[in-house]
């Protein structure tokens, strides 16, 4: 499995692309000053950077994503989950809902997802 290692102004970046897809180079730069206020180098230098990560593609001057903000997500989720409890789901679990008590709601949901990917 792929990991990507965003610094946190790379991944607000990266947000501002997922919210504005596709999303033309020029309308990029104009919207990066606006909300990050960088200049024209600087939204080109990050851009180029999550181009080279395999995270968005920059084609005939339109830039999209190559993976989704879910599946970028998603892999942070199981890297963490890796890195900090081994890759053990339930370590992880106790550890998220440690004194705290799920409402039978929560409960119903978290079992329909362990039956839903169980391995058979």
């Amino acid at each position: 499995m792929e990991y990507y290692t965003l610094a946190e102004t790379e991944e607000k970046f990266a947000e501002l692309i997922w919210q504005n897809e596709p999303i033309g180079s020029g309308d990029l730069v104009k919207l990066s000053e606006k909300e990050m206020n960088w200049k024209k180098s600087t939204t080109y230098t990050v851009l180029k950077k999550l181009c080279e990560k395999g995270i968005f593609k920059n084609e005939n001057a339109v830039v999209s994503s190559q993976i989704t903000k879910d599946e970028y997500y998603a892999k942070q989720s199981i890297r963490f989950v890796e890195d900090t409890f081994g890759g053990s789901l339930p370590k992880f679990l106790t550890a998220f809902i440690s004194g705290r008590k799920l409402s039978k709601h929560q409960a119903e949901e978290l079992k329909k997802l362990i039956d839903e990917y169980k391995e058979v």
